[in-house]
C-alpha cells in the first residue's frame, strides 16, 4: 500500500485537499495520513471545511499559528520532520502557496522524500508576495508537480523545471462541482441574510498587501463601500482584516459584514452572486466557475486566463476583456488524475 502523507493548514487548501483525499480513497492501492498544520485555527475556517466536505481528521494536529512568516514556518517545519519519521510516506503532498507547504517541502526534501505539489507553477511575479517566495520554493524542491493551467506548465519551464511536471487541470473545479450540489440541498444562508440571487455582491479581503497598512486598507474599503451604494457587498469578515480595520479606526459601515461562513455556505454565496470583489487568488477562479464576474483587489493575478477570457479584471487595470469559456482548468477529475500519477510515478521509481 502506498502512503501519502498530505500536509493541509487553511482554508483553501482543506478545500483542494478534499477534492485529492476523495480520489485517493477511491484509487485501489493508495492510503493518506493527513498533518493539519493548524495555520487556520478558528472553527469557521478550519473544522467546519472538514466536516461539511468529508475529509477525514488529520491523524496529525500541529496548533500552529500566528507569529510572523519565519517563527510560523520554522515551528511548522520542526514539528512536521519528526512526523514524516514516525509516518515514513512515499510521497508528501502540499497544495498551493501557504507557510504550511513551503514547511511541508522543506522538512520532506531535507529527509528526501519525494514532495508533489498540487497548484504548482503560478506565478505573480511579485516577489513582495510571501506566497510567490512559498511558490518558487516549493516547485523546485518538488518532484512532481501537478499545474492547473498551461500558463502553469510554461511557468516551470522558464524556469528550467520540466520533469515531473502535469497539466491535470484545477481540483478547485472537482471541489465546486461537489458543492454547488451539496450546498443547494443544505445552505439557507440567503434566506437568512435577506438576501435575492444576483441581488448582491460577495467580498473577501484577506492578504498581507490590503491589510498591513492603513492607505492601503483605507483605500480597498472605500472601493468596497462605493461598490455598495449599487447594491448590498456581503464581507464575510476575515480575523486579520477586522482585527487591522479595528487598529486602525477603519469603519466598514455601508457593507454588510459576517462571520466567515463554511465553504458550502460560501459556494450558495458565491454561486447566487452579481459580482465578487476580492483579493483571494482561490475565489477568482471559484467565481469564473459559478460564472460570476470578478474584480481582483491586487495589482496582479496568479489566474491569468480569468482575465483573458473576460470573467476577472483588475481593481485599477482595464476593463473586463471580451467574454469566453476557459477550457483547460479541466472537465472536474483533476484529483483523479492526482492520483493515478502519484500511484505510478511510484511504481516507476
Amino acid at each position: 500500500m502506498l502512503k501519502i502523507l498530505t500536509v493541509v493548514g487553511a482554508r483553501p487548501q482543506f478545500i483542494k485537499a478534499a477534492a485529492v483525499s476523495r480520489a485517493i480513497r477511491e484509487t485501489e492501492g493508495l492510503s493518506e495520513v493527513m498533518v493539519h498544520t493548524g495555520q487556520h485555527f478558528d472553527s469557521n475556517m478550519s473544522a467546519v471545511f472538514f466536516e461539511e466536505l468529508g475529509i477525514p481528521e488529520p491523524q496529525h494536529h500541529l496548533d500552529i499559528h500566528s507569529g510572523g512568516h519565519g517563527d510560523m514556518t520554522g515551528r511548522m517545519l520542526m514539528a512536521v520532520e519528526p512526523i514524516l519519521i514516525e509516518e515514513k510516506p512515499d510521497w508528501v503532498v502540499v497544495y498551493g502557496d501557504t507557510n504550511s507547504t513551503l514547511a511541508g517541502s522543506l522538512a520532506a526534501s531535507k529527509l528526501h522524500i519525494p514532495v508533489a505539489h498540487v497548484e504548482a507553477g503560478l506565478r505573480s511575479f511579485n516577489r513582495r508576495m510571501p506566497e510567490e517566495i512559498n511558490r518558487l520554493v516549493t516547485d523546485h524542491l518538488s518532484t512532481l508537480q501537478f499545474c492547473p493551467t498551461t500558463t502553469a506548465v510554461a511557468n516551470l519551464a522558464a524556469e528550467g523545471i520540466r520533469k515531473g511536471v502535469h497539466h491535470v487541470g484545477d481540483v478547485m473545479y472537482d471541489a465546486t462541482l461537489f458543492a454547488i450540489k451539496r450546498a443547494a440541498e443544505s445552505s439557507n444562508l440567503l434566506s437568512n441574510l435577506g438576501l435575492e440571487p444576483n441581488g448582491y455582491a460577495l467580498a473577501t479581503v484577506h492578504r498581507a498587501e490590503n491589510t498591513n497598512t492603513p492607505g492601503q486598507l483605507r483605500s480597498v474599503i472605500e472601493f468596497l463601500q462605493e461598490k455598495a451604494q449599487r447594491r448590498p457587498v456581503v464581507l464575510p469578515l476575515h480575523p486579520r482584516t477586522g482585527q487591522a480595520a479595528s487598529r486602525m479606526g477603519i469603519r466598514l459601515d455601508g457593507l454588510q459584514v459576517i462571520d466567515p461562513v463554511g465553504y458550502l455556505d460560501m459556494a450558495k454565496l458565491l454561486h447566487h452572486a452579481a459580482a465578487v470583489y476580492t483579493d483571494s487568488g482561490g475565489l477568482q477562479k471559484e467565481a469564473y466557475f459559478h460564472r460570476v464576474p470578478c474584480v481582483t483587489l491586487r495589482d496582479e493575478t496568479e489566474w491569468t486566463e480569468t482575465i483573458a477570457h473576460g470573467w476577472n479584471k483588475l481593481w485599477k487595470g482595464p476593463d473586463y476583456a471580451a467574454r469566453g469559456e476557459i477550457s483547460e482548468y479541466g472537465n472536474g477529475r483533476a484529483a483523479f488524475m492526482i492520483a493515478d500519477l502519484l500511484k505510478a510515478a511510484s511504481v516507476t521509481a
